[in-house]
């Protein structure tokens, strides 16, 4: 049987353009997150089975992790996320660090999760996660560097709008309610899902857990609040409301006015603390969320040691790149060539390695074809590969150091010396 040529299910294969594709977007992630002074981390893609309990449930891990044991029979977890693996670093080193400690990575993540748009089984993911402050400083920031992520790219701001709650308050919107503490987590896992069902459902769901048709109608009427004013007194001056203002204010500020308050906005996962937040795209062809964080300020402690103030967010590249490619905001790649080198006879190979040598010192990328085919065949798969500039090499190039530049765009040939060629590929890189 013949191995198939297509790559695992949920996985991509990245020819050179898709590669140069990735890279332009990560290079821009990283010049984002280092100019507000975040530091790159790394850790490992295998981590023990136990680690990610901390997040999730048994059923979780068995369902949408790819788990196994190792030779020794320990059961470990492919990475599905970065969460885990920084709190426990923290937690190890948290009395040498210097907080606040602004850490950011980009690593290659695995879940075994069903296919869709912007989502697939093998990702890449920034992660942004700052560590020892409390106050809402922490969050601005956090806003300040999504917005910035997506202006790194040149998105109008019509195209994304950042919306932001707090768990903090809609805990207090249920106990004003009446609502039992313990069906609090109840409520907020349905919240969280109230995008995704049809109203009546979600009503008879809520009736479910208040036991009240006239308090969920009461609660869905608070869900349907647009900004913190429309609040009832008693809640628009609770300190979480007033935090909520002040980072809304602050963010609008800053220019940041595609920023909204949204109180069905919770965030799936327990562990998040009070302010969460989520970028969405607006285009009707890709209406979705494509990053999301908040507040976490448990997980560090949950390693045995003090707990640690944390807010931190996350965003995949499969989503990313959709929402680029929806808003038409990725170019052409340039290729990262700048000249062949063609060797017109086998007595000149030796100068044409050499000089290719130099033409890389001096800072020009340069490939020579060292086929020996014709010469014919040689420039053809030169101007296959999409390079610009063609150099031609013989014998009689080597000795009056005079060599044939060929311009690929325009056609053009021109003898120039080494030094004027690299003159030359320099100004067209500009």
């Amino acid at each position: 049987m013949k191995p198939s040529m297509q790559p695992y299910k949920g996985a991509r294969d990245f020819y050179p353009e898709d590669k140069a594709v990735q890279k332009w977007i990560f290079n821009k992630w990283r010049r984002v997150v280092e100019r507000y002074g975040y530091v790159e981390y790394d850790a490992p893609i295998l981590e023990p089975t136990d680690l990610y309990l901390i997040k999730g449930s048994e059923e979780i891990i068995q369902e949408q992790t790819y788990t196994f044991l190792d030779r020794g029979e320990r059961s470990v977890t492919i990475r599905t996320e970065m969460t885990p693996s920084v709190s426990r670093m923290i937690a190890g080193r948290r009395q040498e660090l210097a907080y606040p400690v602004r850490w950011y990575s980009i690593p290659n993540l695995w879940r075994y999760e069903r296919m869709q748009r912007g989502r697939l089984r093998e990702f890449w993911q920034l992660n942004v996660d700052m560590f020892g402050v409390e106050n809402g400083q922490a969050e601005l920031e956090m806003i300040q560097i999504v917005d910035d992520l997506f202006q790194a790219f040149k998105a109008k701001r019509t195209s994304y709008v950042i919306k932001v709650n707090s768990r903090v308050l809609v805990t207090e919107v249920l106990t004003s309610l009446g609502i039992l503490a313990e069906r609090t987590v109840a409520a907020i896992r349905l919240i969280d899902k109230i995008q995704k069902m049809p109203p009546k459902d979600f009503a008879l769901a809520l009736d479910h857990i208040t036991g009240s048709s006239a308090t969920s109608r009461t609660l869905i009427s608070f869900l349907a609040v647009k900004e913190i004013d429309e609040l009832p007194e008693q809640l628009r001056s609770s300190k979480s409301a007033q935090e909520i203002a002040v980072l809304l204010s602050s963010a609008r500020a800053l220019g940041i006015r595609n920023v909204e308050f949204d109180m069905t906005l919770m965030r799936g996962f327990d562990y998040y603390t009070d302010i969460v937040f989520e970028a969405f795209a607006t285009d009707t062809e890709n209406n979705r969320s494509v990053l999301g964080g908040g507040r976490y300020d448990g997980l560090v402690g949950q390693f045995g040691v003090e707990p640690v103030p944390t807010v931190g967010f996350a965003v995949g590249d499969v989503v990313f790149s959709d929402f680029l490619m929806t808003n038409k905001l990725i170019p052409v790649m340039k290729q990262t060539i700048d000249v062949v080198v063609l060797v017109r006879d086998e007595q000149a190979m030796a100068g044409a390695v050499l000089s290719a040598r130099e033409l890389r010192e001096i800072g020009v990328n340069t490939a020579v074809d060292t086929t020996g085919r014709k010469l014919d065949k040689q420039l053809k798969s030169a101007i296959k590969s999409g390079v610009r500039y063609i150099v031609f090499i013989g014998v009689e190039e080597l000795e009056t150091e005079q060599f044939t530049l060929k311009d690929v765009k325009t056609g053009k040939e021109e003898k120039h010396s080494l030094a004027r060629i690299v003159s030359i590929v320099k100004d067209a890189r500009k």
